[in-house]
């Protein structure tokens, strides 16, 4: 009977705390701020950019290019050979999508190949040169394989290639990269099952201002020299100042003023261009 007692004084005690005005306060207090304080946000991350390119714009609102080939060379724009050629080259570009790139671009070229186990094969690299005038158009795709410099020289009007995929837009301080032949291989390496870098119609080509690291000398040429005016090579890292020096007696600084070395082409690609957009969208 003292036991039950002692239980039931205590539940008393505790009911009359319960019922104090004090104590319910402290109690609406305590529950209140917890309900009123706001919880954390997370750090929001915003999602990628995608880049939304507009097909119903107009063909005068996008990047205007033409393609190099279409150009003759000098003293040779009249003959009725580039006239004939042009217009076979518009008949098979209406057949293969020919798309725009330049020296540095990463390619993907699917060629019918009767020797492959499928019939076709399929080359990843890097765009190292661009040329050739009309039909005979080549350009040069380079990738290192199996640690092993590998280079496809193609036709680009040959009926054997049946695709060629832009996986990389972009161009280079050169229009020549010949001279990865003799750079560290890291500069030729690429992914052959690199996905497509998305670019935009409208914009400006990009331009990889890198500058490469060459191999220890002998080269296939001498770079240094003026030249060959290259801005992708790092010289600093691999010639003495010495030998750069001495590289520069062989400059030709008169050519600079030679009106004949090249001329203007502007209105004739004016010209050629139009007569390439009229000719394609018959």
């Amino acid at each position: 009977m003292a036991a039950c007692a002692k239980g039931l004084d205590k539940c008393m005690f505790s009911l009359r705390l319960l019922r104090s005005p004090r104590l319910q306060n402290e109690r609406f207090l305590s529950t209140s701020l917890g309900r009123l304080a706001p919880k954390e946000p997370s750090k929001f991350t915003p999602p990628p950019k995608p880049v939304v390119i507009d097909k119903t714009q107009t063909v005068a609102a996008q990047r205007k290019f033409l393609s190099p080939e279409f150009i003759p060379p000098r003293q040779r724009t009249d003959p009725f050979k580039f006239v004939i050629e042009r217009k076979d080259m518009i008949r098979r570009r209406k057949v293969l999508d020919i798309p725009e790139f330049y020296a540095g671009s990463i390619l993907a070229v699917t060629m019918a190949d009767p020797n492959a186990s499928g019939k076709i094969n399929r080359f990843v690299g890097i765009c190292i040169q661009r040329g050739g005038k009309g039909l005979g158009a080549t350009f040069v795709l380079r990738n290192i394989i199996d640690n092993q410099g590998v280079e496809i020289c193609y036709e680009l009007y040959s009926p054997r290639i049946q695709k060629i995929d832009v996986l990389k837009l972009e161009r280079r301080l050169d229009d020549n990269l010949m001279y990865l032949r003799d750079a560290l291989t890291e500069y030729s390496t690429v992914d052959p099952d690199m996905n497509p870098v998305p670019f935009s119609l409208t914009e400006e080509v990009p331009v990889n201002k890198m500058k490469v690291r060459m191999r220890p000398k002998p080269w296939s040429k001498r770079w240094e020299r003026p030249k060959y005016n290259v801005q992708g090579i790092r010289f600093d890292l691999a010639l003495t100042p010495e030998k750069m020096e001495h590289a520069q007696k062989w400059a030709q600084p008169w050519r600079e003023y030679d009106m004949l070395k090249e001329y203007d082409t502007a209105q004739l690609e004016e010209q050629i261009l139009s007569e390439v957009q009229q000719a394609m969208s018959k």
